[in-house]
């Protein structure tokens, strides 16, 4: 599959890897695709090209941005109408106590970008987590689950594929507007991340019970 990723950051730069180590072709959306700092992920697979390029060419687009860029950033890559468009953001701001969240209840950042992007199959994903775990899923006792949102069903099973391809069980949360749940639980992981002294290198997961063979717990 052909993916876009608009961004070169850690965010990107950990996708581009893994998605390009699972045989996907990756076309990484840079504002100076000739910057030699991208030749690493150029080793790795990812090919870098003018944003508004990778989007015209991939049939799913990427957004790893911060949230106060996503918005400019997508709505300048031309008519995104049919695609699948996997927002990650969180939509951070800084308040009376700190670090929080700019927005929730009635709305949440992906619907927010959802209404800019006419057409678009946007789906809500990979907000739960840091960068180092984007790019490298494994050696946990059980996969890291990876919620998901969106209304378009064809849209979500791509993106679960997606998922599970870097390492990820991809749980379905429902809706677009269940982004609301999911901002909230990224904040959570950034909070225990980075105020809470966890470090970054750990994920949620979704553990069943063990059962004996009379199915009891």
């Amino acid at each position: 599959m052909r993916i876009a990723i608009i961004g070169a950051g850690n965010v990107g730069g950990a996708l581009a890897r893994g998605w390009a180590r699972a045989g996907h072709e990756v076309l990484l959306g840079a504002r100076d695709p000739k910057d030699t700092r991208l030749a690493p992920l150029a080793a790795a697979g990812a090919r870098a090209v003018a944003p508004a390029d990778a989007a015209a060419a991939a049939g799913v687009v990427k957004l790893a941005l911060p949230w106060h860029a996503a918005e400019a950033a997508a709505t300048g890559l031309g008519d995104l109408a049919g695609k699948v468009v996997i927002d990650c953001t969180n939509p951070l701001a800084m308040g009376p106590t700190g670090l929080g969240l700019a927005m929730g209840f009635a709305t949440s950042g992906a619907e927010t970008l959802a209404a800019r992007l006419p057409g678009a199959r946007l789906v809500k994903t990979l907000n739960q987590v840091g960068a180092e775990v984007m790019a490298d899923a494994s050696g946990f006792a059980h996969p890291p689950a990876m919620f998901m949102a969106g209304d378009d069903a064809d849209a979500k099973s791509t993106v679960a594929g997606l998922l599970a391809d870097l390492g990820f069980e991809p749980l379905d949360a429902g809706a677009l507007d269940r982004a609301r749940l999911l901002e909230p639980l990224g904040m959570l992981w950034i909070n225990q991340a980075m105020l809470r002294g966890k470090g970054r290198d750990w994920a949620f997961a979704a553990l069943p019970r063990r059962r004996d063979a009379t199915g009891r717990g």
